[in-house]
């Protein structure tokens, strides 16, 4: 007999909680949401993610399957950041697809799936939250980059490459070897 967890109460005023007493549990049952929505804390990587109460935009669709709710959909909304290579910030637009099941309780999935396997509904309410967490930071790069050419610093001085002279150098001699290329240079 599987265990049952407990888990955090949900408000049906949140904005990232689905209602779905309206969806028929009937196979084929179909729901379109359409919401905006403020970004949760924390949605993204350590360069780049999605400023916490952005305005997020769900297209969603929810279908009654045999054993629970069926979410898919896209979310779309702005995304901020740095450059990794040279550190530059990042403006762009986050436009991700989203799919997750949530079991109905007391279904056979409940025997058949470890707690963790799948979403659940509590109620007639869907966490929509860890989903679309997992969802946006999975589709982020984990070093993102400013163009896809950004030639990155100058490792010496730091400034960026491509705003750099052509020519650019920090030749250091080793003063072991100066005298060497005084020579060199006298030759010339």
């Amino acid at each position: 007999m599987p265990h049952q967890q407990q888990h955090p109460h949900l408000d049906p005023r949140s904005p990232l909680v689905l209602e779905t007493r309206d969806l028929p549990r009937r196979p084929g049952a179909l729901h379109a949401v359409s919401r905006k929505v403020p970004a949760p804390q924390d949605l993204g990587l350590e360069l780049i993610g999605v400023p916490q109460g952005a305005e997020l935009d769900l297209q969603l669709r929810m279908e009654s399957v045999s054993e629970g709710v069926l979410v898919s959909g896209t979310v779309t909304g702005p995304l901020t950041g740095e450059c990794g290579r040279c550190l530059r910030p990042i403006s762009d637009t986050l436009d991700v697809p989203f799919q997750e099941f949530y079991a109905y309780e007391h279904s056979t999935t409940d025997e058949t799936t470890d707690e963790d396997e799948v979403g659940r509904l509590q109620g007639d309410l869907i966490n929509l939250e860890p989903a679309l967490r997992d969802s946006v930071v999975l589709s982020l790069a984990a070093n993102p980059v400013c163009r896809e050419d950004c030639p990155g610093l100058c490792p010496e001085c730091g400034v960026p490459i491509d705003e750099l002279p052509a020519g650019h150098t920090h030749d250091q001699v080793d003063p072991r070897w100066a005298a060497l290329s005084q020579i060199k240079t006298s030759e010339e």
